[in-house]
């Protein structure tokens, strides 16, 4: 398994632990250059979503993997962890709803969670 998807899959266990919701992860490697994939997940509070990429950042770390740049920390609704490889997206459940990144990025792959989960 290549880096950046051993990254995405982190993220996805990572954000499952935290009971994040509708949890996507989309490969964008053939349609753009920012990363190979968007991983995006939903909290229903501010503090989980808080809790989710807190912990998204500790375990990406402990793997030796750097956060290059965090957006939207203090606003809460939306929070954005650039890897370089990967971008994490999390969001309070309505502010997903109104960006809607699945439809912006629908021509990227969308992988199946589970069958990402069950790599090694």
């Amino acid at each position: 398994m290549n880096n950046s998807k051993e990254m995405a899959r982190l993220a996805l266990l990572t954000l499952e632990d935290k009971k994040g919701e509708d949890i996507q992860v989309i490969d964008i490697s053939e349609i753009s250059v920012l990363a190979d994939y968007f991983v995006i997940a939903s909290g229903s509070n501010v503090s989980q979503v808080q809790a989710m990429v807190d912990s998204v950042q500790e375990e990406l770390y402990k793997a030796g993997y750097e956060c290059k740049q965090v957006e939207g920390y203090k606003s809460k609704n939306w929070i954005l962890l650039d890897f370089g490889d990967i971008i994490v997206h999390v969001f309070l459940r309505e502010d997903r709803l109104f960006y809607d990144l699945e439809r912006i990025w629908k021509d990227g792959k969308f992988i199946d969670p589970e069958e990402l989960k069950a790599e090694k």
